[in-house]
């Protein structure tokens, strides 16, 4: 049952990643820099070693906004976040999985009588401004930065164009892992207290119950990324604003930086050890962010260059949001306990009442164990793949140097 259970946690997350972790790379695909395949395959491994490493971070917040008690109410929360952001994908719309699932907890605290923490709701809701807002600030920062490197350098353009494309790849993977370690809560906050998996010893490290659900988390955002993100991704590369090969890399990562800042727990604690109050770690839209990051640039160059419709659309999509997920949610839950009989969550009495927590025998399959021979697939696949990949590029180089080569004959 545990994996069953599961399955609507994994939805979200490739619906995320079809979404929101395609954000990434949205602005280098769009400008031609970088291809949609090797954009997906670099996102898909650093979303879920960022989601392993640092995916702890934010998920205590979600779990502040609402403290799910049932399996049944994680499964339903998650579901119905994961349908309300499929819906809106199908409309191109690059909407905020956070916004999906605190419109999905709300509609389980409504069902079940609970309150909702205001403050840890206003915390979140902040975000949903500043985010875009810093996002758009460091965006024209760092344009203005890099376009005077560029003019007082002298640098000859082919060769900006090289370092470019290599900023690019870089700093995209640096923004798939800070997504994975900030959304990741999204995907799987609502299960890890519910389930209490055994610790995973994979010789070299071990993996605790929480990195355990991070990891198959990450694989769900990575399988959206591979399979159903290149819409979302023309619609925020090119359609919003046309950008330029340097306003493609200040995209990138300006919008990294915004997610890795909301999700170190390292960076918080040195600020509020040296009298500065911390930075909460929250959830953070990267849509909203890589957004707010492509209109800071427009204004930079020129309100004109910003298209209002396709904005209005994903304006509305980011109103919409947590109002249909709230609404799923609830009338899900309804439809669950009622009609299965399965227990979705109560109204919590008593404030050290927060789970309910599984026992690690629970279920037909030890998951742990499946978890142990699906990492050792993905490592042997990832090995393969790049094996592949790279021989794949040693054949296209050798061909465009004998193209090259004959093109010189001939002209001789």
């Amino acid at each position: 049952m545990i994996l069953f259970f599961l399955l609507s946690g994994l939805f979200l997350g490739w619906s995320l990643g079809a979404n929101d972790a395609s954000n990434v790379f949205g602005s280098a695909v769009g400008s031609k820099m970088i291809s949609f395949r090797k954009a997906a395959i670099i996102a898909s491994v650093f979303v879920i070693s960022g989601a392993v490493i640092q995916g702890a971070g934010t998920s205590d917040t979600l779990g502040k906004l609402g403290s799910i008690n049932a399996i049944g109410g994680s499964f339903t929360v998650a579901l119905a976040a994961a349908i309300s952001v499929y819906l809106m994908t199908k409309f191109s719309l690059p909407v905020s999985t956070t916004q999906a699932i605190v419109g999905a907890i709300i509609g389980w605290n409504l069902f079940t009588g609970n309150s909702t923490d205001m403050q840890t709701l206003a915390k979140i809701v902040t975000t949903w401004v500043s985010g875009p807002v810093l996002g758009a600030f460091f965006a024209i920062l760092l344009f203005i930065i890099i376009t005077r490197i560029k003019k007082k350098s002298g640098i000859h353009l082919i060769i900006f164009e090289s370092y470019i494309k290599t900023g690019l790849i870089i700093t995209g993977a640096f923004a798939a892992y800070s997504l994975g370690a900030n959304n990741i809560a999204n995907v799987m906050g609502v299960f890890v207290p519910a389930f209490n998996l055994r610790e995973l010893d994979l010789w070299i490290f071990g993996l605790s119950s929480a990195q355990q659900l991070f990891l198959l988390g990450g694989i769900a955002i990575a399988t959206g990324i591979l399979t159903y993100s290149k819409r979302v991704i023309d619609t925020v590369g090119s359609n919003i604003v046309s950008l330029s090969s340097e306003a493609a890399l200040v995209v990138v990562l300006a919008q990294s930086l915004v997610l890795f800042i909301f999700s170190s727990t390292s960076l918080s604690k040195l600020l509020n050890s040296i009298g500065l109050p911390p930075i909460p770690m929250v959830p953070v839209s990267s849509s909203q962010v890589i957004v707010g990051c492509v209109i800071g640039i427009g204004l930079y160059r020129g309100a004109r260059n910003i298209n209002f419709r396709i904005l209005g659309e994903i304006a509305a999509g980011w109103v919409a949001t947590p109002i249909l997920a709230g609404l799923i949610s609830f009338f899900s839950l309804f439809f669950i306990k009622n009609i299965f009989t399965i227990d979705v969550g109560h109204k919590l009495f008593e404030t050290s009442e927060k789970t309910v927590n599984l026992p690690e025998s629970q279920g037909v399959f030890d998951v742990s164990e499946v978890l142990k021979y699906t990492i050792l697939a993905i490592i042997i696949l990832a090995i393969t793949l790049s094996v592949y990949f790279y021989l794949l590029e040693r054949k296209k180089i050798k061909e465009l140097r004998a193209s090259e080569e004959r093109f010189w004959k001939n002209i001789k």
